[in-house]
């Protein structure tokens, strides 16, 4: 072996000039994690490929078995929510896109380690001053190759205000205001959009109550009890869980 090649040993890269040895540690998966903390020459790592990037690291990998490689891919989704913010005068609450005529829901991505009802909340308050509580997701759709080339999961959220008085975000929002329902059933955009027109019917029904969403029931994984959400029909339950 010439000294230009790099040989394994227990899964981590070895210089063969000094015989150094990269710390590393096992992950729980059958591999090693390379921590890096000091300038280490670039030709150690031929063979890796590009994982992805953070702000604080950039992680490549290597699969060493002959085999098909089944390192997880990095995240494939955004995650986004809508909120529906209906008062006891069946009004929504609207935002006017900036610049473009369109009365809109509050919209937004999730944040990291942010449940979707919160993520919810945070964007009404933050795109009108108003004060809400979550109560259902009405529905939720999938799309592809959107943001950045990724998939999208938008969760439409019903929310009842607990305030009223709008205070309107400047730097995203153009107007905000209580809009009776059925002024933005007319709009043309809820005519010629199709997820328009569908997140409209289903608060008409909402209304009537002739739909149920998805409430929220506090949880925990099964692998690390760490908590979580899952969101269930409560009233299609034959044994509703409280």
């Amino acid at each position: 072996m010439s000294d230009h090649e790099t040989p394994m040993v227990n899964g981590v890269v070895e210089h063969k000039i000094g015989e150094e040895v990269l710390p590393f540690v096992e992950d729980e998966y059958g591999g090693v994690i390379v921590e890096m903390t000091t300038p280490t020459d670039p030709k150690c790592f031929e063979g890796f490929r590009y994982h992805h990037a953070e702000p604080t690291y950039l992680m490549l990998v290597y699969w060493i078995p002959e085999s098909e490689s089944t390192i997880p891919l990095n995240a494939s989704h955004r995650v986004r929510v809508g909120a529906v913010v209906l008062n006891h005068n069946k009004e929504e609450k609207y935002g006017l896109l900036r610049g473009s005529g369109v009365w809109k829901i509050p919209t937004g991505v999730v944040d990291e380690g942010e449940d979707i009802f919160a993520a919810a909340i945070r964007e009404v308050k933050e795109e009108t001053g108003i004060d809400t509580e979550f109560l259902e997701v009405l529905a939720f759709c999938q799309t592809h190759e959107s943001f950045f080339v990724k998939s999208d999961l938008f969760f439409i959220c019903l929310l009842r205000p607990t305030s009223f008085d709008i205070q309107k975000q400047d730097l995203e929002i153009e107007a905000a205001q209580w809009m009776p329902f059925e002024d933005s059933a007319s709009q043309p955009i809820t005519h010629k959009n199709e997820l328009f027109k569908v997140i409209h019917r289903i608060c008409s029904l909402k209304m009537e109550k002739n739909y149920t969403g998805f409430s929220k029931k506090p949880t925990t994984t099964f692998f690390d009890d760490k908590l979580g959400y899952l969101y269930l029909n409560k009233q299609d339950m034959n044994n509703p869980i409280t």
